[in-house]
């Protein structure tokens, strides 16, 4: 298989990462300072399509916040549309999901738009008490510091 998903922080690709997430529905306009931060303070996951002369070219990715004892929060999960409708994104949540510093967590949570039948697959349900749960929310917070 032409694919390789790591967690090795020094494989990423900061500007493929960057770009992504910055025509994303959920991060669009974000500046790569953030981006770098959002980077360094968490468990990433990188999917790379690995070509015949051994170059890696990042094509996905995920990224969880979390203190690794009971809680992770799953963001900024994405596989590049040409490479899509490989599996490639069920691959990187079975190793997310089996990721061993994150076994034994009681939450984790995550939002999305449009693949609830994927995280399904991995046990995720709609939250059961959406009145326990709030939240500061600031969606235009990259058009004001851009």
């Amino acid at each position: 298989m032409p694919y390789k998903i790591t967690t090795d922080q020094t494989e990423m690709n900061i500007d493929a990462i960057h770009q992504y997430l910055s025509r994303s529905y959920w991060a669009e306009n974000v500046p790569k300072h953030v981006v770098c931060k959002a980077i360094a303070n968490s468990l990433c996951f990188g999917v790379f399509y690995v070509e015949e002369d051994a170059k890696e070219q990042q094509v996905g990715f995920a990224r969880l916040i979390t203190d690794y004892a009971t809680f992770a929060y799953l963001a900024d999960v994405y596989i590049l549309e040409q490479h899509r409708g490989q599996g490639l994104s069920k691959q990187m949540m079975q190793k997310i999901i089996a990721h061993p510093q994150l076994q034994g967590l009681r939450r984790m949570m995550l939002a999305t738009q449009d693949a609830h039948g994927l995280y399904e697959q991995f046990g995720f349900t709609p939250l059961t008490d959406q009145a326990m749960f709030m939240q500061l929310w600031t969606p235009n917070v990259y058009r004001q510091t851009s």
